[in-house]
């Protein structure tokens, strides 16, 4: 298996994963819709799994790699608002939680940046 398909698949079992806990524990996640989205925030939580889920789906398939990597790197960049919202309402949680939220919030620019690549590296 060639390291651009393996990193592929990386990250669409990464989304696969993270889209499943949308709709197996959504808990946390609705804590962390921003309050101005309209709508319940169960609602952008289970939008949000389903479109990770679909975006897996299309990483794994080299015919839709590089479009769903690219969309993938896009939904990365608009979850940052909700890491923000996290990180804030955290602030006054204990140590591991607060550094854990915090953690977060750098972690989205290589995420971008790792969909961005395997968009580049799909075939055309």
């Amino acid at each position: 298996m060639a390291v651009p398909d393996r990193s592929a698949r990386l990250l669409a079992r990464l989304l696969a994963t993270s889209g499943t806990a949308h709709f197996v524990v959504p808990g946390p996640f609705d804590a962390m819709i921003p309050r101005v989205l309209p709508g319940s925030p169960r609602a952008w939580t289970y939008a949000s799994g389903a479109a990770e889920l679909a975006l897996a789906a299309g990483i794994a398939l080299p015919r839709t790699r590089r479009a769903s990597a690219l969309l993938a790197a896009g939904l990365f960049a608009a979850v940052f608002p909700a890491n923000v919202k996290m990180a804030r309402d955290w602030r006054d949680r204990p140590a591991p939680l607060k550094a854990a939220a915090y953690a977060r919030l750098p972690l989205q620019a290589p995420l971008v940046l790792w969909a961005l690549k395997v968009s580049r590296s799909a075939e055309a």
